[in-house]
């Protein structure tokens, strides 16, 4: 069975290849696939499900369920901005607006160069440092609507940088 994984890539494959062929590893597979890849491709799906022998469309399920999956590329810098009561009531809306003038996207949305998606959340959990908002991993406490600008500017150099 482990041989049969055709619609996934080498690195795809490589990934799903390293668990067990047990369903109870699915959601496992797909972090580590989203994590290597920023997104869930078709591919990737397809891929898991045969390798553990499931029908594709449990294994989509999963990845529609789950909010911290997505099926479209994200970019590299994933913008969360909690959209919490405390973050809400602190200002969050107006983050979001100057984020979205400043990038031309909304919440969902990817940058046509693949740098920045946005997203709005609910909750992070960080409500005695609201408004506040994740890129990536890194958590931005306090943030104001001034400061919305330099922390764009500053992952947009560190993105030129690495290019």
């Amino acid at each position: 069975m482990a041989d049969e994984v055709i619609h996934a890539d080498n690195e795809i494959r490589n990934i799903i290849q390293a668990y067990p062929p047990e369903k109870r590893f699915i959601l496992a597979v797909m972090q580590d696939v989203q994590k290597s890849c920023n997104y869930l491709p078709k591919e990737a799906l397809l891929g898991i499900a045969e390798y553990v022998g499931v029908p594709f469309s449990r294994v989509y399920s999963l990845a529609t369920f789950y909010k911290a999956f997505s099926l479209t590329p994200k970019g590299r810098y994933n913008i969360k901005v909690c959209d919490g009561t405390a973050c809400h009531i602190k200002g969050s809306p107006v983050l979001i607006d100057q984020i979205q003038n400043s990038l031309g996207i909304g919440p969902g949305e990817t940058t046509a160069d693949e740098i920045f998606s946005l997203e709005t959340v609910n909750c992070l959990g960080a409500c005695a440092i609201a408004p506040v908002m994740m890129v990536n991993d890194k958590v931005h406490p306090k943030v104001s609507s001034s400061a919305i600008l330099e922390i764009i500017k500053g992952y947009r150099k560190e993105a030129d940088h690495e290019e």
